[in-house]
């Protein structure tokens, strides 16, 4: 594993570039000349776009982390240390864990080793065994959670696959911190599709009908949820990527470095104004459910035509205000971060900001609320939510302004 020096990126399975890894444990990344030369390139990252739309190929090396883009790939935090462990390589040098996690990424990215390169040698029984182990907790986040497939063995059933590679559902498992995760989530995301969001199958599931989870992963309470993946299709994968990879910002900075405003400036640019109204739409459905964790990450790009943004479905819609007192947003909305002062006010500041049409902002806004409240008195005794999350949620609701606008 160490040996290894050149990693080949592709994307859509052509190659586009490398990584490199160098003396000091620095990496570079570099598009290869016949990608830089294509006219009708597949996009990669917005990031690696220039004002004038053109290709930026002058790329800073990075120091023992691999360039952003590739670092937001990876998991974080306590799932990134145990698949280090599991992988044999230290969980602080990205170069190596982007190599063993390379094959199942988000979008239609993959990574490997360079043709020639020590770390192709075929491995041995007991190193295959850590890989596929280490693969089924491939995907980016903090979440325990697995790329899947339906399973015709037991009805409504998923199996992980024994390497870990190419499932077209995400499982998510119960949370070992906070109480029934999985409903809350199922819930929100069912909401937000009843308000005429764009937004993925979801099903909850028992954990007795999933085959194939890891050992050792502990007892866990109550069902699963399974999200289709809507950047696996029967054509072949569609690529993707987070905000935090538009703006070329590490996982770490996924609170910071950005705004709400940004993002919807962004979206009015390439998406037009369909994507910034369905992401204002979201923003605001968020802020009345009380999610404290809409960060960079839990908002993305996709490729369809493999060159032109439209905003990804929604994913990661959980009120958070049942298990954490908090009245902050994840990011700052343009002026603020507190919920309570998300105000038509500052709605106009930021479309103003955005570049957006301020009534097309305004206008979604407040239909948003209306339909909300609507559907979340007549809904919130038929979900699957516990009496006390829908008692946060409705003292939420009561201290929001935009609520009553």
């Amino acid at each position: 594993m160490r040996d290894v020096s050149v990693l080949d990126v592709l994307l859509y399975g052509a190659p586009i570039g490398t990584l490199t890894l160098v003396q000091g444990d620095r990496t570079l990344f570099a598009f290869n000349q016949a990608y830089i030369d294509d006219p009708d390139r597949p996009t990669l990252s917005l990031s690696f776009k220039d004002q004038f739309g053109g290709l930026i190929t002058d790329i800073r090396p990075t120091q023992t982390v691999v360039p952003p883009f590739f670092s937001n790939l990876l998991p974080e935090g306590p799932l990134r240390t145990y698949l280090a462990q599991q992988a044999g390589v230290n969980a602080k040098r990205e170069f190596f864990l982007l190599c063993v996690l390379g094959r199942d990424l988000p979008g239609a990215l993959t990574v490997r080793p360079a043709d020639g390169d020590a770390g192709t040698a075929e491995p041995d029984q007991a190193e295959r065994a850590r890989r596929a182990n280490v693969l089924r907790f491939s995907l980016a986040g903090v979440q325990l959670k697995f790329s899947a497939v339906k399973s015709d063995r037991r009805n409504n059933g998923l199996t992980i696959p024994a390497a870990g590679v190419g499932g077209s559902w995400i499982v998510k498992l119960p949370s070992a911190r906070f109480g029934r995760v999985p409903e809350n989530e199922f819930s929100m995301m069912t909401l937000a599709a009843r308000l005429g969001m764009d937004v993925p199958e979801v099903q909850l599931v028992d954990i007795d009908s999933i085959e194939g989870l890891p050992e050792g992963i502990g007892r866990l309470d109550g069902p699963a949820l399974a999200v289709r993946r809507f950047d696996r299709t029967a054509a072949g994968p569609v690529h993707m990527e987070d905000f935090a990879q538009v703006f070329g910002v590490f996982p770490d900075d996924k609170y910071e470095k950005a705004s709400y405003r940004l993002i919807a400036g962004v979206l009015g640019v390439e998406t037009g104004d369909d994507g910034a109204a369905e992401f204002i739409r979201r923003l605001v459905y968020n802020t009345l459910i009380g999610n404290a964790d809409m960060h960079l990450k839990n908002c993305s790009l996709l490729y369809p035509d493999r060159r032109t943004a439209q905003l990804a479905p929604a994913y990661d819609f959980v009120s958070t205000v049942p298990y954490i007192a908090d009245e902050n947003a994840a990011l700052k909305y343009a002026r603020t971060r507190r919920m309570a002062e998300f105000t038509m006010d500052e709605l106009a500041y930021l479309a103003a900001k955005a570049r957006l049409p301020e009534r097309l902002v305004l206008d979604t806004a407040a239909a948003t609320v209306d339909a909300f409240r609507t559907l979340w008195t007549g809904e919130k005794a038929h979900l699957p939510l516990s009496r006390e999350t829908v008692g946060a949620i409705d003292r939420h609701i009561d201290s929001l302004p935009l609520a009553r606008a």
